[in-house]
C-alpha cells in the first residue's frame, strides 16, 4: 500500500484521478444534501410545471440527490448539474424558469415529448451550454435570439410549431457542429446568407420550413457539411456548380421544391456521396455521364421530375447501391444490362417512364431486393426466369409494359411478397398451384392479360389476401369454393372471363368483401341468398351472366351503392331499394323481370310492371278481387266517416286518415339498431338546428342508449333531398364525411337520421356559438379540421366514381365530433360530376365507392 500510494504521490495525474475516484465514492456513499438544496429545489419546480404520464420522474423527490434523479447527470467533482436529458418521456407542460439556477448547465435535451408554451428567456443565459436539443415538441413563438451561447455545439428545434423567420444570429454560433430548425410554421423566408459563417457545421437541417428563394453560394462554402436536408420547401432556381466544394458531403437531400434546370456534372466530383435525392422539383436534361462513376452511391432518387435520356451505363457497375428510384420521369432507352449484378439492390422503382427493351434480369442477382417496380413502360419480351429464386421480394409490380410469355413457376411462389401486379401486358398459361405458398398476399393484380385454365384452388391459403383481380382474361372452369376462406377479401374482380357453373354459395363467408364483380362470364343457377351474408359489400355486379331465378330480397338489408343484374335470365320482381340503388338500366336484358308499380320507372325500359301475382293473375279469381274492392271501398267510406265525426268532436288527426294506416318504411345503410317510433316523436326541446330543407332533432335511443340527429325534411323539399343524401351521402364511407344511418319513410313525411356531432358545426366553434362559449382553438386543432374536411373533399372528387360535387361547402356544413374532427354533412345539393342535371322524378344508381383501379402503391 505504501508503494502504491508512493508511485501515485509522483505522477500528478494520477493522484488527480485518485481524488476524483475518492470523490465520487463518497459522493454515493455519502451524497450531499445541503449544498444543493438550490438546485434541487429547481428541478422540483421544473417537474411541478411538466406532466408525467409515466412516472418517469418517480427519482425526483427532496430525499435524493439530485445527482441520482432520472435524466440529471452532474459534474463529479463540483456535484453540480450539468446535464438534462429527458428524451421520448412521454412528457408535456412547459419549461419553467426555475432551472436558470443551473449556471453549470452544458445539455438541455427534452426531444420527442409534448412539452408546450415557448422557450424561457432563461435559456438564453445558459453561457456554459453545449447542447440545446427541444425537437419533436409542441413549442411556439419565436425562437429567442440565443447568439450569446457561443460554446453551443449542438441546436436541435425542429420538429415544433416555432413562428416567426429562421433568424440570421445563427450565424454567430461558429462552434455549431449540428443545426436543426426544420419543420415548423415560420412564414415565408429565404435561407439567411449567414449560414455559410458556420465552418464546423456537419448537420445542417432546415426541411419544411417555408423557405423560398435560390440556395445561397454561402452554403457551398461549408466544406465540412456532411449532410445537407433543404428538402420539402418552395426553392427555385438551379443547383449551383459550386456544390462541388462540399468534399465531405455523404447525404443531400433537396426532393420537394422548385428547382430547375439540370444536374450539374460537377455532382460527381462529390466522391464521399452516398445519398441523394433531388424528387419532386422541376428539374429536366440529360444525367449527366460521370453520375455514373460515384461508385459509392448507395441511394438515388430523382423521382417526379423531367428528366430524359437514357441511365449512364456506369449505373451498372455500381456495387454499393441499395435504393434508386427515377419514376414519373421521361427516361427511355434501355436500363444498363448489368444494373443490379454487382450491388446489393433492395429497392428500384423505375415507372412511368419510356424504359424499352428486354425487362433487366439482374436486379435480384444478390438476393435481396425487396421492392422491384416498374409499371407503365415500353419493356417487351419474357419475364427473367432469374426472378423464380428472388424470395426476398415483398412487393413486384411490373403491370402496363408489352411483356409476354408464361411466368416462370417460382415467381407464384414468394413467401415475403405482399403485392403481385402484373395486369395489363400480354402474359399467358396458367396461374400455377404454388399461389399458396405465397402466404403474406395482401394483392393478386393480373387483369388484362391471357392467362387461361383453372383459378387454382389453393388460393384457399393466401388468408391475408384482400384485392384480387383476375378480370379480363381466359380462366375457365368453375369459381373455386375455397375462396370463401379469404375472410380478409374485399375486392374481388373475375369479370370478362369463360367462368361457367354456379356461383358459390361460400362467397358469402367473406364478410369484408366491398366490391364484387363477376359479369361477363358464363355463370348460371340462381343468385345464392348467403350474398346478404357480406354485410360491407357496396357494390355488386353481375350482369351478362346466364343466372336464373330471383333477385333475393335479402339484398335490400345491406349497403350496396351499386349493383347490375343486367342481361341475364332472372324473373320475378325486383326489391324496391335495389331498384332505386341500380336504376333501370341495371336490370334490362332480364325479360321475366318485374317492377312495382312506381311513376318514378320509365316506360320505354322493357321493364314490366308486376301485378298482383307478379304477371300471373288467373281469371277464376277476377270476380273475387272485384267483389273484394267494391266492400274495400265501403268499408273505407265507413272508417272516413267514422273519423269525419271525431274531427267535429275536436279530436283532429294529425295526419290525415291514408298517413296513419300506413306502417313506416325504413331504408338502413349501417348496422344501428333504430326503432320508427322513438326517432318520430320529435321534440321542440331537442331542435339543435334547422335550415331550407328542415330541422334536426337530438333523439336519445332507449335501446342502446346512443344519441342520434335526426332531420325532419319540410314537404316542399322531399323528393329533391332525400335522393340526394340517398343516393349519395346513404351509401359512400369515409371517416370525414357525415354517416346517414338510416331513411325513414311514410306518406309524405321523411326522417333522415345521422351521426350526432356534440361540438355542432365549424361555424358555431369559430364565432363561438356552442352551448358553453368555451370552444378555443389551438393550431393544432385547426389544422385537423382543415386536414379532415380537404380528405373528405378529396375523396368525393378523386375516390368516388363518378366524383360527387357537393356544390354547399361552407363552414356550417363541416360537423365537429367529440374529438374536433370534421365531418362533411348536407348533401342536398350534391351531384355526380358526370351529369349534367339530375332528374327528381327518378332515382339514378349510386356509385360512391372507392374505384379499386385508382390505387397505386409505390
Amino acid at each position: 500500500m505504501t508503494t502504491t500510494m508512493a508511485k501515485i504521490s509522483n505522477n500528478p495525474f494520477q493522484i488527480s484521478n485518485f481524488i476524483a475516484i475518492l470523490l465520487l465514492t463518497s459522493y454515493y456513499i455519502f451524497p450531499p444534501c445541503l449544498s444543493l438544496t438550490i438546485e434541487t429545489q429547481a428541478l422540483l419546480d421544473f417537474k411541478n410545471h411538466l406532466k408525467d404520464s409515466l412516472n418517469t420522474l418517480a427519482s425526483w423527490n427532496e430525499s435524493n440527490s439530485p445527482c441520482i434523479f432520472h435524466g440529471i447527470t452532474c459534474d463529479p467533482l463540483s456535484f453540480k448539474v450539468i446535464e438534462i436529458s429527458l428524451e421520448d418521456n412521454s412528457l408535456s407542460g412547459e419549461i419553467f424558469s426555475s432551472i436558470s439556477v443551473l449556471h453549470s448547465l452544458q445539455v438541455l435535451s427534452l426531444p420527442s415529448n409534448s412539452i408546450s408554451g415557448k422557450i424561457p428567456s432563461v435559456v438564453t443565459k445558459f453561457i456554459n451550454l453545449k447542447v440545446l436539443n427541444l425537437s419533436g415538441n409542441e413549442l411556439v413563438g419565436a425562437i429567442p435570439d440565443m447568439s450569446g451561447l457561443r460554446h453551443l455545439q449542438v441546436l436541435d428545434l425542429s420538429a415544433n410549431y416555432f413562428s416567426g423567420r429562421i433568424p440570421s444570429w445563427i450565424g454567430k454560433l461558429t462552434g455549431l457542429v449540428s443545426l436543426g430548425l426544420g419543420e415548423n410554421l415560420y412564414t415565408e423566408s429565404v435561407i439567411p446568407e449567414s449560414l455559410g459563417n458556420l465552418k464546423n457545421l456537419t448537420w445542417l437541417y432546415l426541411r419544411g420550413s417555408h423557405l423560398t428563394g435560390e440556395i445561397p453560394e454561402s452554403i457551398y462554402e461549408m466544406e465540412a457539411l456532411e449532410t445537407l436536408d433543404i428538402s420539402r420547401n418552395r426553392l427555385t432556381g438551379k443547383i449551383s456548380r459550386s456544390i462541388s466544394k462540399l468534399k465531405n458531403v455523404y447525404k443531400i437531400e433537396l426532393f420537394s421544391n422548385n428547382l430547375v434546370g439540370e444536374i450539374p456534372e460537377e455532382l460527381a466530383n462529390l466522391t464521399n456521396l452516398q445519398e441523394i435525392d433531388l424528387s419532386a422539383n422541376k428539374m429536366s436534361g440529360k444525367l449527366p455521364k460521370q453520375i455514373g462513376d460515384m461508385k459509392n452511391l448507395v441511394v438515388f432518387q430523382l423521382y417526379d421530375n423531367n428528366f430524359s435520356g437514357e441511365i449512364p451505363d456506369g449505373f451498372g457497375d455500381m456495387e454499393n447501391l441499395k435504393g434508386f428510384s427515377v419514376y414519373r420521369n421521361m427516361f427511355n432507352g434501355t436500363i444498363p444490362e448489368n444494373f443490379g449484378r454487382f450491388s446489393p439492390l433492395e429497392s428500384i422503382d423505375i415507372s412511368e417512364n419510356q424504359f424499352s427493351g428486354f425487362f433487366p434480369k439482374y436486379l435480384c442477382e444478390k438476393r435481396k431486393l425487396k421492392f422491384l417496380l416498374a409499371l407503365q413502360n415500353n419493356f417487351f419480351g419474357n419475364f427473367s426466369e432469374s426472378y423464380a429464386s428472388c424470395k426476398s421480394l415483398v412487393r413486384l409490380r411490373i403491370s402496363r409494359n408489352f411483356l409476354s410469355g408464361k411466368i416462370p413457376k417460382g415467381v407464384w411462389s414468394l413467401p415475403n411478397a405482399k403485392i403481385i401486379d402484373l395486369g395489363f401486358n400480354n402474359f399467358s398459361g396458367e396461374v400455377s398451384s404454388e399461389i399458396g405458398n405465397s402466404s403474406a398476399l395482401s394483392e393478386i393484380v393480373l387483369m388484362n392479360n391471357k392467362f387461361s385454365g383453372k383459378v387454382p384452388s389453393q388460393i384457399k391459403k393466401l388468408v391475408n389476401l384482400e384485392k384480387l383481380y383476375l378480370s379480363n382474361n381466359n380462366f375457365t372452369g368453375k369459381i373455386p369454393h375455397e375462396i370463401g376462406f379469404l375472410k380478409q377479401l374485399s375486392t374481388l374482380h373475375l369479370e370478362e372471363n369463360s367462368l361457367n357453373g354456379l356461383i358459390p354459395s361460400e362467397l358469402g363467408r367473406c364478410s369484408r368483401l366491398v366490391d364484387l364483380n363477376l359479369a361477363r362470364n358464363n355463370l348460371s343457377g340462381n343468385i345464392p341468398n348467403s350474398f346478404s351474408l357480406m354485410s360491407s359489400l357496396n357494390s355488386l355486379n353481375l350482369s351478362r351472366n346466364q343466372l336464373t331465378g330471383s333477385i333475393p330480397g335479402n339484398l335490400e338489408k345491406m349497403k350496396l351503392s351499386s349493383v347490375d343484374f343486367s342481361e341475364n335470365f332472372l324473373s320475378g320482381r325486383i326489391p324496391f331499394w335495389i331498384f332505386i340503388i341500380g336504376g333501370e338500366k341495371a336490370f334490362v336484358g332480364n325479360k321475366d323481370l318485374c317492377v312495382e308499380k312506381n311513376p318514378k320507372a320509365s316506360t320505354n325500359s322493357g321493364l314490366k310492371i308486376c301485378d298482383e301475382d307478379n304477371g300471373h293473375r288467373r281469371p277464376i279469381f277476377q270476380y273475387k278481387y272485384l267483389m273484394l274492392f267494391f266492400i274495400a271501398v265501403i268499408f273505407g267510406a265507413v272508417v272516413l266517416i267514422g273519423r269525419y265525426v271525431k274531427n267535429r268532436r275536436g279530436k283532429k288527426l294529425q295526419n290525415g286518415p291514408k298517413e296513419g294506416r300506413e306502417k313506416w318504411k325504413l331504408a338502413s345503410f349501417h348496422q344501428v339498431d333504430i326503432d320508427a317510433d322513438e326517432i318520430s316523436h320529435l321534440k321542440e326541446d331537442n331542435l339543435i338546428g334547422y335550415g331550407g330543407a328542415g330541422k334536426v332533432y337530438r333523439v336519445q335511443l332507449r335501446k342502446n342508449g346512443g344519441v342520434v340527429a335526426v332531420k325532419q325534411l319540410e314537404k316542399g323539399n322531399n323528393v329533391r333531398i332525400l335522393a340526394a343524401e340517398i343516393e349519395i351521402l346513404g351509401k359512400i364511407r369515409h371517416k370525414n364525411i357525415l354517416k346517414l344511418y338510416a331513411c325513414f319513410l311514410k306518406g309524405e313525411t321523411s326522417l333522415l337520421v345521422y351521426e350526432y356531432m356534440p361540438n355542432g358545426n365549424l361555424f358555431q366553434a369559430l364565432h363561438r356559438e356552442t352551448k358553453d362559449e368555451k370552444v378555443t382553438f389551438d393550431w393544432n386543432q385547426r389544422y385537423k379540421i382543415a386536414l379532415g374536411g380537404a380528405k373528405g373533399i378529396c375523396y368525393l372528387h378523386h375516390d368516388c366514381s363518378p366524383p360527387v360535387i357537393h356544390r354547399d361547402i361552407k363552414s356550417s356544413n363541416i360537423l365537429l365530433d367529440e374529438n374536433y374532427e370534421a365531418k362533411i354533412a348536407d348533401f342536398g345539393v350534391a351531384r355526380f360530376a358526370e351529369k349534367s342535371q339530375m332528374d327528381d322524378s327518378s332515382f339514378a344508381g349510386t356509385h360512391g365507392y372507392i374505384a379499386p383501379a385508382s390505387e397505386l402503391y409505390y
